[in-house]
């Protein structure tokens, strides 16, 4: 059995275990054993990968295993990883592991949620692991299908409605991108599903039509962008993010939404290297509005969730940003970007949920002076609040200082202007985020209910601290994650960028 296969089988486990579980200890149990193995499992793979690279294995992608799955359309079970699916492996095993700690005291039916839960997680390792496009596309529609109950059922406020739009929009983003598949196996000569094969057949003497790949080009990226946030695509996020239960809000802000960035990555660009030269520009305008419009939408939310929500807009337009400035230090910062987003909004949205979970409201002006009444609570949330703003010594500040110092070294006037006018998120994420803190924390509490609440219990505690060791450890020590990054990113940029586009630049402001 190849080792990455226990990132799928460990999940299935857990929901065999969950289905024989009888009582709410031993759902628990099972969550916590399950989510604890899946993070020794992602940490051994770090430290292994890493040694692996020290002593000079140089391969694209390392534990590779395939076996044929349906021979017709060569589509294969394929898995191997790089440093990028390492880091992504590692970011949802800390989310899935710290969720279940969120989601200690949910009612009702804890068993049937975790199930739920556990499947949409085994969508999400199986797509990081896989390097075959379909097996990839099957993942991609496993992590989501559950969405639509987890929301619907254990959601609040007009849940059925967000799970309704969040389902159609995200289904029609799989309709552009399942086109787009089979348009790029047909287009590489219907030989392989294999991401490899067709990158290097791509290179070689038959290389995907550049008409061809103009159409395959923007329905992958809009079908993949679809999941993260990409203008005018991103209406279906703020609405479920404020719906989903807490836990479903980390994993789906903190890690879903990551696969969309991760699949503009592995599939548009490096399989299409051509169309995404020539028509990056077209979607750099769009994710640079995504950048600005979900900071400017932030400012203007008394809802903790919506404000949350849109400025996980924001910073998932840096992340398509970043990548689409082509160039390894911006693509290197989006891939941070993505792993620091994913940690400092899941811990947003567990505070956002323990104290919802108290007060029984997530409107801004209808709390004040919390810090006298919830201490540990107000002060992890302050911590959330800077790193999401970028304070130096948090992960946001590495993160997005790399995008912005790459995508700066494009020298043309349009990518400058874009990149500048980027920069400009993060003044306006210091208006929300520190009025917001102002308003919920400070002051003297007048709520005689609010008087009377406790602050966060054990198992609260424990994930948060989680959380914040995570976002602090990478602020504070971020080369060994960088370099883990970069030595997979820098090839495939190099690549992307040597092919160049085929006619002569379409871009008019160049």
């Amino acid at each position: 059995m190849n080792f990455l296969s226990l990132f799928v089988l460990i999940p299935l486990v857990m929901l065999l275990g969950l289905w024989l579980a009888k009582g709410v200890k031993a759902v628990r149990g099972v969550m916590v054993v399950g989510s604890t193995a899946l993070l020794a499992l992602a940490t051994y793979l770090t430290i292994d990968f890493l040694a692996q690279r020290a002593a000079g294995n140089n391969a694209e992608m390392l534990y590779q295993a395939a076996f044929t799955w349906f021979e017709p359309l060569k589509i294969s079970y394929r898995v191997g990883v790089d440093g990028i699916s390492v880091a992504m492996l590692l970011l949802s095993a800390i989310i899935v592991f710290t969720g279940t700690f969120a989601s200690w005291r949910l009612n009702p039916n804890l068993k049937d949620y975790f199930l739920w839960f556990t499947l949409l997680s085994m969508g999400v390792f199986g797509f990081f692991i896989s390097i075959d496009m379909f097996m990839m596309f099957m993942f991609y529609e496993i992590a989501l299908i559950p969405m639509y109950l987890l929301i619907g059922v254990w959601g609040s406020g007009q849940k059925e409605y967000a799970a309704m739009k969040l389902t159609l929009m995200l289904m029609g983003g799989s309709a552009f991108l399942m086109i787009g598949i089979f348009g790029i196996f047909y287009g590489a000569g219907a030989e392989t599903m294999n991401i490899l094969d067709i990158a290097n057949h791509t290179g070689g003497a038959h290389p995907i039509e550049f008409a061809q790949q103009c159409i395959w080009f923007p329905l992958t990226f809009i079908g993949f962008g679809v999941l993260g946030a990409l203008f005018p695509f991103h209406t279906w996020s703020p609405d479920g993010h404020a719906s989903a239960p807490t836990a479903v809000s980390m994993l789906h802000a903190g890690v879903l939404m990551k696969l969309g960035g991760y699949g503009c990555f592995r599939i548009a660009i490096f399989l299409m290297p051509e169309a995404a030269n020539e028509l990056n520009w077209i979607f750099l305008i769009l994710t640079g509005i995504s950048v600005v419009y979900g900071a400017m939408s932030a400012c203007v939310q008394t809802d903790l969730k919506y404000i949350n929500a849109y400025s996980s807009v924001s910073h998932c337009g840096l992340v398509l940003f970043g990548i689409l400035m082509l160039t390894t230090t911006s693509t290197v910062g989006a891939i941070l970007q993505m792993l620091s987003h994913g940690l400092m909004t899941a811990l947003f949205f567990a505070l956002i949920g323990m104290i919802y979970g108290r007060t029984h409201t997530r409107d801004v002006n209808k709390m004040t002076g919390l810090m006298q009444i919830m201490p540990f609570l107000s002060v992890c949330f302050v911590i959330a609040g800077l790193a999401n703003l970028g304070l130096p010594g948090l992960s946001g500040f590495v993160a997005e200082m790399s995008i912005f110092v790459g995508s700066f070294q494009n020298a043309d006037t349009f990518h400058r202007v874009l990149t500048i006018t980027a920069t400009c998120s993060i003044v306006v994420a210091a208006v929300y985020i520190l009025r917001m803190v102002g308003r919920m924390l400070y002051g003297v509490c007048t709520d005689e209910h609010h008087k009377k609440l406790t602050d966060a219990t054990w198992e609260e505690r424990f994930a948060v601290i989680c959380l914040i060791i995570s976002i602090a450890g990478i602020g504070l020590a971020p080369a060994w994650i960088s370099n883990l990054i970069s030595d997979s990113v820098a090839p495939i940029i190099e690549s992307v960028k040597s092919v160049g586009p085929l006619i002569s630049s379409c871009n008019p402001f160049m």
